[in-house]
């Protein structure tokens, strides 16, 4: 009786965790698709379907987390397709000027992590919005990827960095593309962060009630500063990734990622609103995304309704966090009274 209350308990803290509600009800979701798309086209569930989709799943989820770190401190980061761009050409330009690809790979993050902290600096100390701060940097970095070559896309890395895009693309580690393990090592490490760390409880805290952590002694600045650091990395990941997939840099890369950034993380229950959501939800959001693509590339859906589906998802979910968040609000202010 003792363990099956134990056990109950455990289940009802499971649940109670922020955000768990709608990453249930959109794995159901998931599962859903995957069903209508396999019943539409039994190639949908073939071996190689299923590889390429968890590739193309990878990056997404990639820039999902740094998103979602950012969104949970209340604020948003538009600058994430331009850095993945800025990350692309800077490391295949350093390539292919002989730069051995592990320097190449430090620079491009030492780089991309000072976008990240720029962000993190306008918004925390200038005060600017994070839309207008996170909308300039993105315009910078775009601005850099184009200028890294002399607005032209670089030449091939070459042989030399075979390693390079075996490691971040071609490669199979245990039979599964080193893209997805890259993407499951970040999320291990970034969701260990978020919620066993203190650094973690400082992120919702700031994104919950940015004056009451003030009050708590919570360093706003280096909190949100650190989020968009995060952000910044995986978006560095990802141009690392496009660099190898291509094996050139290309100043258009990454363009519209911040959109399916945003996607992941809204999708899987991480709140615009600040302050809840958990990665977990990322990689199911990420992957509806993937499967809505795929799903709709088998059934000859052109890119504009692909475009218009996942719009429309990403709408009706920030509306139903919000139309929560309020209702929640109201009941509380009702209480309270």
């Amino acid at each position: 009786m003792e363990a099956k209350m134990k056990k109950q308990g455990k289940i009802k803290r499971f649940l109670a965790i922020r955000g768990m509600g709608q990453v249930i009800t959109v794995t159901f979701g998931l599962i859903a698709l995957c069903i209508v798309f396999g019943i539409l086209n039994p190639t949908f569930f073939s071996s190689k379907n299923v590889a390429n989709l968890l590739r193309q799943i990878a990056p997404i989820i990639i820039i999902g987390i740094g998103q979602s770190y950012v969104l949970i401190t209340g604020n948003i980061d538009l600058s994430i397709g331009s850095v993945i761009g800025m990350s692309c050409m800077i490391s295949a330009k350093l390539m292919t000027m002989g730069m051995s690809p592990v320097t190449a790979v430090i620079l491009t993050y030492l780089a991309a992590l000072g976008v990240g902290i720029a962000n993190g600096q306008l918004v925390s100390k200038a005060k600017l919005p994070p839309f207008i701060a996170t909308l300039g940097t993105m315009t910078i970095a775009r601005g850099i990827a184009q200028i890294v070559n002399n607005n032209y896309n670089t030449d091939s890395i070459g042989e030399a960095a075979e390693g390079f895009r075996n490691f971040f693309y071609y490669g199979r580690t245990l039979n599964v593309f080193n893209t997805i393990w890259i993407a499951l090592a970040l999320w291990f490490v970034f969701n260990f962060i978020l919620s066993k760390t203190r650094t973690g409880r400082h992120v919702y805290a700031v994104g919950s009630n940015i004056n009451a952590s003030h009050l708590s002694g919570v360093n706003i600045s280096a909190t949100t500063t650190k989020a968009y650091m995060v952000s910044a990395f995986c978006a560095a990941t990802v141009g690392l990734v496009q660099t190898a997939t291509s094996g050139m840099g290309t100043m258009d890369a990454g363009t519209g990622y911040e959109m399916y950034a945003v996607a992941a993380s809204v999708i899987g229950g991480v709140s615009t609103l600040g302050g809840q959501g958990i990665l977990l939800g990322t990689i199911v959001g990420a992957s509806i995304w993937g499967v809505l693509q795929n799903g709709l590339q088998f059934a000859g859906a052109p890119v504009a309704i692909r475009n218009i589906v996942i719009g429309i998802i990403v709408v009706v979910s920030v509306l139903m966090d919000v139309l929560v968040r309020s209702n929640k609000a109201r009941t509380l202010r009702k209480s309270k009274s």
